[in-house]
């Protein structure tokens, strides 16, 4: 088992500077986490501190169920990638990957057969004699991760790994690492700011902001069920389109998402939530994804001002009235002018629309305020603020 346990884990620097606020998450064996969010969120300090590369100011650190807030780095059966590759210059290839199979006094044999297998996997084979200043970034990086793999750790760290890589490589090496996950049975936790990466790769998603998480979903929750403003726009790309002055209204016991003069009628489930909420009419940010907007017919209208025709589906920009609003269209399903300079109107499904509350920023379907857990059990959402 190589479960990991975060309990209420906090860092603070000297000058009383909070930089991680209780943290709460479990990750299971050989479950791949992300710790996704903007730079200065806390999430690479989670990860160090998992590490055990900066000190833990309060709560505990549990890996395969063993304390571990005072277990020195080298004890704790962890292997971690850096942003940076921190690569012995004076070592080959070869030699930066053995070297702690070495130290483990591994056989010979072992470690050969071992460092030749992940420098197939990753395609370094024909640089294992050259020294790091002979290889360019990409390769470099690959050969940290390398020399990772091969000491089949209980936990493996990764802290933004291709963030220095072209943009080729990094889905070239998105891919390999989603197969390396299986292969080598482990658990993972990977840091990084790019969204594309934590959805693509991991079964669970952290969205950090300022210290604090905000959201712990798969990557369908927190696409489809965001708990608040931030986590609405942080995820998904094109970003969500948010409407404001917008209001919730109940009328004879039926809830409308008003947007301008346009009423939608919520859906059942909508209604439900709501209801047992006991929500009450307020005012609110509406959200609709650029994936659920539908045009040639609809409530709304707006001002195509750059159209990006990208062959399968074109990403219009307009303007309906203060909003700006970004569209994704099919191509096939395109039967009107969308040409810059005309005008469109447009309609979503009302299960699709996001409210959130005006004040507050949370999600008035998916954020329970009495006890902060989203309504989806596999979300656990924490104040916005």
């Amino acid at each position: 088992m190589s479960e990991v346990l975060l309990k209420s884990l906090k860092k603070v620097y000297e000058g009383n500077v909070t930089a991680v606020h209780d943290v709460n998450l479990k990750i299971k064996d050989k479950e791949f986490i992300v710790l996704v969010g903007p730079s200065g969120c806390g999430k690479s300090t989670t990860l160090r501190m998992v590490a055990g590369l900066e000190d833990i100011s309060g709560g505990e650190l549990y890996i395969d169920g063993k304390l571990c807030n005072n277990v020195a780095p080298k004890d704790r059966d962890i292997a971690m990638v850096f942003q940076s590759y921190a690569l012995y210059p004076h070592m080959t290839v070869y030699e930066n990957m053995a070297f702690a199979l070495k130290l483990k006094k591994v056989p010979k044999p072992e470690i050969d057969k071992k460092v030749r297998e992940v420098a197939q996997i990753l395609d370094i084979t024909q640089y294992l004699e050259r020294k790091p200043k002979a290889l360019s970034g990409g390769q470099r990086q690959r050969v940290a991760i390398g020399r990772a793999m091969v000491r089949d750790p209980k936990v493996f760290l990764m802290d933004e790994p291709l963030s220095n890589l072209d943009a080729k490589l990094r889905n070239q090496m998105r891919a390999e690492i989603i197969k390396l996950r299986h292969r080598i049975n482990t658990t993972f936790m990977y840091v990084t700011h790019d969204q594309t990466e934590a959805m693509t790769l991991g079964d669970r998603i952290v969205i950090m902001k300022d210290g604090f998480v905000n959201q712990i979903g798969s990557p369908e929750d927190v696409f489809d069920r965001p708990v608040n403003l931030f986590v609405a726009g942080f995820i998904g790309m094109p970003v969500m389109n948010f409407f404001d002055h917008c209001k919730l209204l109940l009328e004879n016991g039926v809830y409308y998402a008003q947007i301008r003069n346009a009423k939608f009628r919520l859906d059942d489930f909508q209604q439900k939530a709501l209801k047992q909420n006991g929500q009450k009419p307020c005012d609110i940010v509406a959200g609709i994804r650029p994936q659920h907007i539908s045009v040639g017919s609809g409530q709304l209208e707006a001002l195509v001002e750059v159209n990006e025709m990208l062959g399968s589906e074109v990403n219009l920009h307009t303007r309906s009235d203060d909003d700006e609003v970004v569209m994704v269209i099919p191509t096939v399903d395109l039967t009107v002018d969308v040409s810059m300079g005309s005008r469109v109107k447009f309609d979503t499904k009302p299960r699709l629309i996001q409210l959130f509350d005006k004040e507050s920023g949370n999600n008035l379907i998916w954020y329970d305020k009495a006890s902060a857990d989203a309504c989806s059990p596999v979300c656990k959402a924490y104040p916005f603020s």
